[in-house]
């Protein structure tokens, strides 16, 4: 055997490839196929790597046998001073850290209503619902609903916090929280934004929230093999936010009473393997965030040149675009979720029975995912008048 076969195979496809990037590739793929969950004593440096990744100060992949702290930060993409991996609490699931996070907020400030602006995933508007003394449901998240808002406040009412999506699901609508953040400064009251959908690699809304959420669940992930929570708590303007995750702002004038209700109630009971799993899901998360921007806004293109298309509701597109734009990051896009009505119901049928993709109800997978809103979601917890009401009739 010569020198050049020692170091080349030829495989069955034909294509001559390097010996030893052919090993290292092998690894890779034994490694991210069954190695995910083999070392549970790799879990609390997965659970580091992921909460730092998190806070915006880790976005490069990272060895896990390698000493957390050789690790160098990268730049912190969250745009607020001082936030780090110690801000930042993991949950089992997405809506374990909304959840929470409503129960650490009634439990520092007493129990109060809270506001739920715009429509949204709809468990979260039953938590705000079930526990507590209620909430403030503002379907249409509009300019109107916050005027009524501020009437409200000006006569007295008090609330907890105002939750909200950014942008929501499933019109992609975005609030308008620089007035939101003004109405909670003059009034007292929190405001937690839920960046799943939006994800702060495209925007950055933790400088204007007390607390901002996330489901890791869904595109930190991307693999829909694995679920996860987060809370951070950071140290700048009035900042919360959750997802499988919160993170809180130690210049929000909630941080110190919600920091000390956390560290003494906190439990991190997310599981180890998971946490394996997570970790190394999210590991191309800045690669997949840029290439799912990209073919979102593609198909959103070809959709809207269609003579069978009614209507493409995507950020880009929508009257709140605006709103979107005043927290898109230089680098960012608009996200990887869509919606589309079409003029007649033949036409939506032909179309979502011949879309060759997965159907599934999820959102943030690495691979495009269909599915019919009203079946999976909303309809069996809204009658049609309210969805009409709410301008979601032409989605059911």
């Amino acid at each position: 055997m010569d020198g050049d076969s020692e170091s080349k195979y030829v495989p069955k496809h034909g294509l001559s490839i390097d010996k030893q990037q052919a090993v290292v590739e092998g690894a890779q793929f034994v490694e991210e196929r069954y190695g995910r969950n083999l070392d549970l004593s790799l879990a609390g440096k997965a659970k580091l790597a992921i909460r730092r990744r998190i806070a915006g100060a880790l976005m490069v992949d990272v060895d896990l046998d390698q000493p957390p702290e050789d690790v160098t930060p990268s730049t912190n993409v969250r745009q607020v001073p001082g936030v780090s991996e110690d801000d930042v609490y993991l949950y089992p699931s997405g809506m374990s850290s909304i959840f929470n996070t409503h129960r650490i907020m009634m439990a520092c400030r007493g129990k109060m209503r809270s506001i739920c602006f715009g429509f949204p995933y709809i468990d979260t508007l039953k938590v705000l619902e079930k526990w507590g003394p209620g909430c403030q449901f503002y379907g249409n998240g509009s300019a109107e609903d916050l005027d009524d808002l501020e009437r409200r406040c000006e006569r007295g009412e008090k609330f907890l916090a105002l939750f909200c999506e950014f942008p929501g699901n499933p019109l992609l609508q975005t609030p308008d929280l620089r007035r939101i953040r003004a109405l909670a400064d003059r009034f007292a009251f929190a405001v937690v934004v839920d960046e799943t959908i939006g994800n702060f690699l495209n925007i950055h809304v933790l400088p204007h929230a007390d607390v901002v959420v996330s489901s890791l669940t869904k595109v930190f992930s991307g693999d829909s093999n694995v679920m996860g929570g987060r809370s951070v708590a950071t140290l700048s303007v009035q900042t919360i936010a959750d997802r499988t995750s919160s993170i809180l702002n130690p210049s929000s004038r909630f941080y110190n009473q919600l920091k000390s209700k956390l560290e003494s109630e906190y439990e991190d009971n997310y599981w180890a393997g998971d946490a394996l799993f997570m970790e190394r899901n999210s590991r191309d998360f800045v690669s997949r965030i840029a290439r799912i921007n990209v073919n979102a806004e593609a198909m959103c293109s070809i959709l809207k040149a269609s003579s069978f298309v009614k209507e493409v509701y995507y950020p880009k597109y929508s009257s709140t675009r605006p709103f979107y734009d005043q927290y898109r990051n230089s680098t960012g896009g608009y996200g990887g979720l869509l919606s589309v009505t079409f003029r007649t119901r033949p036409e939506a049928i032909a179309f979502y029975d011949s879309l060759e993709t997965a159907k599934g109800p999820s959102l943030g997978t690495n691979f495009t995912l269909r599915s019919v809103e009203s079946d999976y979601f909303h309809k069996k917890h809204t009658d049609r008048n309210k969805l009409s009401v709410y301008a979601l009739g032409p989605l059911y």
